[in-house]
């Protein structure tokens, strides 16, 4: 077993960005993913059930609420790894977390459709077999097809498909890069790059340690890495005989 754990696993990923001790973790990351967009001071995860474990092929997926520096408001999905059917998946989500929003605006007419924006982000650690996602990082919004211009501000997506990823650490100029190089790397690192550039990587080094779990954390992470050889086996069936996105 690696010195870091494998940060896409269920559990790993919910310990670095799906918990509240960690959530300083999940704020600097989408602080570098979006970044020259907006800057987030606060992050809410909005259902704790929502982090339980899995029982299908959908992966972890949780919504979290954002504040930025300005005040503004808007929620972030995160799901940690490509699905067979992801991109039709990820419209279902980023659907059910704009349904929400008027459920809970069903008693005040005025604000009925005053939206927060909708972010779902997709890592993906496995290359996808369509078009859709032919790059690292894929952005998609509602744009108008003629102009190109923005048609609404509310809905985004951003898929990072890791495998094409190949910068080395040395290559990582920004802060990104070097998030990207790091989760992607980390179950075979001797030791966490970027700390004496960053702080935060620091902090990620201490919570990604194997060896500081406790026993029953070492359990959960066992049956998380189970469950992963598992998905990977049912993956590559999907994979080699062909069943894609349709």
């Amino acid at each position: 077993m690696g010195k870091y754990i494998n940060p896409f696993t269920d559990w790993g990923f919910k310990r670095l960005f799906g918990q509240e001790f960690s959530k300083d973790l999940l704020i600097s990351f989408l602080n570098d993913l979006l970044v020259d967009e907006m800057h987030i001071r606060d992050v809410t995860f909005k259902d704790k059930e929502q982090l339980a474990d899995s029982k299908d092929l959908r992966g972890c997926i949780f919504d979290i609420y954002c504040e930025t520096d300005d005040g503004n408001h808007f929620i972030v999905e995160m799901q940690n790894r490509w699905v067979p059917f992801f991109v039709n998946r990820s419209i279902y989500y980023a659907s059910k977390a704009i349904v929400g929003q008027r459920k809970k605006t069903i008693e005040q007419k005025p604000a009925l459709y005053q939206l927060m924006p909708v972010y779902v982000v997709c890592l993906m650690n496995f290359m996808p077999k369509d078009n859709a996602v032919s790059k690292f990082r894929t952005d998609v919004a509602l744009y108008e097809k003629g102009s190109q211009d923005v048609f609404s501000d509310n809905l985004h997506f951003i898929y990072l498909s890791l495998p094409f990823f190949d910068k080395k650490a040395e290559e990582c100029e920004s802060d990104f890069d070097k998030w990207i190089y790091v989760l992607k790397h980390m179950e075979a690192l001797e030791r966490m790059p970027f700390t004496a550039q960053k702080k935060i990587f620091k902090r990620l080094a201490e919570l990604a340690d194997s060896r500081c779990l406790s026993q029953e954390e070492q359990e959960k992470y066992d049956e998380s890495l189970k469950a992963a050889d598992d998905y990977y086996g049912v993956l590559m069936s999907y994979y080699m005989n062909g069943i894609d996105e349709g």
